[in-house]
């Protein structure tokens, strides 16, 4: 086989991947629009025409990028995600997409167990301190008896729901779609606002709306001083609105993997001390990016050779 495919995720543009030699071998020609960044419009716009296949990030995919796209018969996405892809634009070309589900997800699922103690435990806060030489503590609290909400019970929500089971906490799920096969001692699907209302920690994993699942009303309805932790997208929670709950005190932490843009531009929200910020790192493990590079480009080959 012979064509071009483009390298678009940072994990995989900067550095390259051993994997990608299964493609190159079969005759491919491997293009990195933005090498280690994540690429622009105009970016795209010069290097993905021409192309036959796609591995894609998180980098928005505009209908303007697919209309110039001519050739192109399929993206595959490294991770689950998709809300970053006009789906009805690139069902219009008859472009496939394809997603790599479940290949991240304990990356991104012990990453949010880490923000969500870190955030207990008031770990960044304290290390700022006593980098400082500002010997000061803050009372944390046990993860042991306190109850998380899952919001999105897919793939990476139940590994997290698991790895709350075994700190010893009670979990309330909530999905569209709840799977009773998904059953644990500890665990129970619930209404979202039921879900949101009842924990002392919110752990977010599912794709974004029309509008914030997280705005002010719905902060104001949940248990004074809870814990946020969002490593799905940015957009799930109004940014106004989180940063008045900091200020008041009704949120006690945000911890965030996730941004409006990325990278994001400092904001009072964002450098408010009882914010925990890492730049979009859920899936950046060893064994996710091992993982989600395979399906991803078993994916694409799978498409384009019509296995």
């Amino acid at each position: 086989m012979t064509g071009k495919i483009a390298i678009t995720p940072r994990s995989l543009s900067g550095a390259g991947h051993a994997a990608l030699s299964l493609l190159t071998d079969r005759g491919y020609e491997i293009v990195f629009p933005a090498p280690g960044k994540t690429p622009s419009e105009d970016d795209l716009l010069r290097a993905v025409p021409g192309c036959v296949g796609w591995l894609a990030g998180v980098e928005p995919i505009s209908p303007r990028v697919l209309a110039a796209a001519k050739g192109l018969r399929v993206i595959s996405r490294n991770g689950t995600g998709v809300d970053n892809i006009n789906l009805a634009e690139a069902a219009a070309q008859g472009i496939a997409v394809e997603r790599a589900i479940g290949a991240n997800a304990r990356g991104v699922a012990e990453l949010a167990i880490t923000l969500m103690l870190a955030a207990f435990r008031q770990v960044p806060w304290s290390d700022g301190h006593l980098r400082r030489g500002d010997w000061q503590r803050r009372i944390g609290f046990e993860a042991q008896g306190r109850t998380l909400a899952v919001i999105g019970c897919g793939a990476i929500g139940r590994e997290v729901a698991d790895l709350a089971l075994g700190l010893g906490m009670w979990v309330v799920g909530y999905d569209p779609f709840p799977s009773n096969a998904f059953a644990r001692p500890g665990f129970r699907f619930a209404p979202l606002q039921e879900a949101l209302t009842v924990a002392d920690a919110v752990s977010f994993h599912c794709p974004p709306g029309a509008r914030p699942l997280l705005d002010g009303d719905t902060i104001a309805a949940m248990r004074r001083g809870v814990t946020v932790i969002n490593t799905a997208r940015a957009e799930l929670i109004d940014e106004a609105a989180m940063l008045a709950a900091l200020d008041s005190g009704q949120v006690a932490a945000l911890a965030t993997d996730v941004f409006l843009k990325e990278p994001p531009d400092l904001s009072p929200l964002l450098t408010h001390d009882r914010v925990i910020l890492t730049p979009h790192a859920g899936g950046f493990t060893e064994e996710s990016v091992e993982r989600a590079t395979i399906v991803a480009i078993e994916n694409l080959l799978r498409v384009l050779e019509k296995r």
